[in-house]
């Protein structure tokens, strides 16, 4: 954004946790620094693995698909879900994957990644050998796992990290609480109203562009 801002673009920090802009007249660029569920950290990783390309003629370095997936499979709005991105994705470059960094990109939160290497095996019936079996079997047995150790634990709602609108309701009324939230979240409880007013304006503007 300083960079942005010396070479004449009005910047602003949209959203502490996650989103800069830079605008110029009618142009606008977005700085990706996380996700807005405060989980996808845009570290180093993303640049070590970066798939070097050409657009429009320009060298650039492309967002590396593991780390693609791992940001998309939490987009799980009413408006918005990337599950198709995601299963596109795995069909195009599932052999190619690193699969061992995609499963510790997902760390304790894998359940998501295991929800859509599943609907892979449904929306490709005849490619589900594709997703090697030992990503299948571990997940399976992580699985079998927490169920064996089930017990009723804190009330917490993670259904937040996949949509900060839907599941509202479990946080400010059914006594949740929002996974996050600092500990062991990402997330302050400023950053989170912040990002729950916007909710509000981004219906007004999508309105707004279907009026026109």
């Amino acid at each position: 954004l300083d960079v942005l801002a010396a070479a004449g673009f009005r910047t602003e920090r949209t959203f502490s946790h996650w989103l800069g802009k830079a605008f110029s007249g009618a142009d606008v660029i977005d700085v990706i620094f996380n996700s807005g569920n405060g989980f996808s950290l845009v570290d180093d990783e993303w640049f070590a693995h970066a798939v070097d390309d050409r657009i429009l003629g320009v060298p650039v370095r492309l967002c590396p698909v593991e780390e693609s997936i791992w940001s998309k499979a939490f987009i799980m709005e009413r408006e918005r879900y990337d599950g198709a991105d995601v299963t596109h994705l795995l069909l195009a470059s599932a052999e190619r994957l690193d699969w061992n960094r995609l499963l510790r990109r997902f760390g304790p939160h894998w359940r998501p990644l295991f929800s859509h290497l599943v609907l892979f095996g449904f929306i490709y019936p005849g490619d589900r050998s594709r997703i090697p079996a030992w990503v299948m079997e571990e997940l399976s047995c992580r699985l079998q796992r927490e169920i064996a150790q089930a017990h009723r634990g804190e009330p917490v709602c993670c259904g937040t990290l996949l949509s900060r609108a839907q599941y509202l309701v479990d946080i400010e009324r059914w006594g949740y609480r929002d996974a996050r939230l600092l500990p062991p979240g990402t997330m302050t409880e400023e950053e989170i109203a912040a990002w729950t007013a916007a909710i509000e304006n981004d219906q007004q503007g999508d309105a707004a562009r279907g009026d026109r």
